[in-house]
């Protein structure tokens, strides 16, 4: 349990409405949810509430209606699945937060009872992080607690206003992805290595400058790491490059170099002629990639240099692949990495923290995504606060909030 932020192990919920904002955004094709990996995170929050003797009202967004209700963008089908999840009964609750409906219902709500209303973004209060909206949705219970560090990075009503007018808590999902994060870059056992990849400096200058001053070694990967290669004079043929951000480049090398921070490029690459699965390739060092070739992964002794760092590590920060990772050949080096990561993982000598959208696709093609300490699904959530950024739904959860 973390110190630093209130959880549910710090409030009696018992006989108690406890609103608690989770994150069901979740595909649904033809009335059925196709993905329930969120409404499962979930259920277990709702679940110890509900088995304490709460009356556990659910709130979430789902899509983007722009403030109005949209007959394709209700949370209803999604009601099913959670009482899948839960194995109890749900009751949807149909209000749009126009009326007095929503309020009803959770005044009647009984102890262990689970009532899920309906799509907080039906109203364009949700969004500006409305006071009086806000007070609706306080006004249904008398304990707060989020689950949803997923859209922790915005100032929502059911978010941020909410949580400044009920005591505040963070759910089990919401306690789990804190702990993480806080364990690997706010009090990390060292060596700390993170690994950044994708394919673009300009998105991840923050990112880049935030963690060059937290950890040991940078390793730069992806269509990324061409244009540090570019910036310090490589040959990098017609791979993808920023040609705009050579000089971001150069001074971001500047500036962990200054930090003691070490910078880790590829010293050797998968070299290819054409982007296409299956295409003729070959491994070879940087200065041998020639003029009509691309760099589409990482090369064996780049994955070699990689283990044998991992291997001295005590902590790992992931955030993008090392190639192309959708097109064989060129998933093999990310698979490599990710694989020897999860291994040290599972002999307890690596605590391994990964999250973005691309990252935990490539996890998942590598068949790890069960093996790391901790991988993120919380997409701009888990990047801002790797950026350093403060969140304003977790900020409120802190036990100096109030202070």
């Amino acid at each position: 349990m973390m110190a630093s932020f209130r959880t549910i192990d710090d409030t009696e919920v018992s006989g108690k409405r406890v609103v608690l904002r989770a994150d069901l955004n979740v595909p649904i094709e033809d009335g059925e949810v196709t993905d329930a990996t969120r409404i499962r995170a979930a259920a277990r929050t709702i679940g110890e509430l509900a088995d304490k003797g709460a009356a556990v009202l659910v709130l979430s967004h789902f899509g983007r209606p722009k403030g109005k209700p949209v007959a394709g963008m209700s949370l209803k089908p999604v009601a099913a699945a959670l009482e899948s999840a839960l194995g109890r009964p749900v009751t949807f609750v149909d209000s749009d937060w126009r009326d007095d409906h929503a309020l009803e219902a959770a005044q009647a709500a009984e102890p262990g009872g689970v009532l899920l209303f309906e799509n907080t973004r039906f109203h364009p209060g949700e969004e500006a992080n409305d006071e009086a909206l806000a007070a609706k949705f306080a006004a249904l219970g008398e304990v707060y607690v989020n689950d949803a560090f997923s859209t922790a990075h915005r100032a929502h009503a059911s978010t941020e206003a909410i949580a400044r007018l009920l005591p505040a808590f963070a759910g089990r999902t919401m306690e789990a992805e804190l702990g993480a994060l806080e364990k690997a870059l706010s009090h990390p056992d060292r060596p700390l290595i993170a690994i950044v990849g994708g394919a673009k400096i300009s998105t991840k200058i923050d990112l880049l400058d935030n963690l060059s001053s937290k950890v040991d070694a940078l390793v730069i990967g992806g269509a990324m790491a061409n244009t540090f290669l570019a910036a310090a004079g490589r040959p990098v043929g017609k791979s993808l490059i920023e040609g705009d951000k050579l000089s971001v480049a150069r001074q971001v090398a500047a500036q962990a170099e200054g930090k003691g921070c070490q910078l880790i490029l590829p010293v050797d690459v998968v070299a290819a002629t054409a982007f296409e699965a299956g295409a003729p390739h070959r491994i070879c060092r940087i200065e041998d990639v020639a003029a009509d070739e691309m760099i589409l992964d990482i090369g064996t002794a780049t994955v070699t240099d990689l283990e044998h760092r991992l291997d001295i590590a005590a902590t790992v920060v992931w955030n993008g692949p090392f190639g192309a990772f959708e097109l064989p050949p060129f998933d093999a080096g990310t698979n490599a990495v990710a694989r020897h990561v999860a291994n040290l993982t599972e002999a307890g000598r690596l605590l391994s923290v990964a999250g973005g959208g691309d990252t935990v696709a490539a996890l998942n093609r590598a068949g790890v995504l069960d093996r790391f300490s901790f991988v993120s699904t919380a997409g701009g959530a888990f990047l801002e606060w790797l950026e350093g950024k403060r969140l304003p739904g977790v900020a409120v959860l802190r036990n100096d909030a109030a202070e």
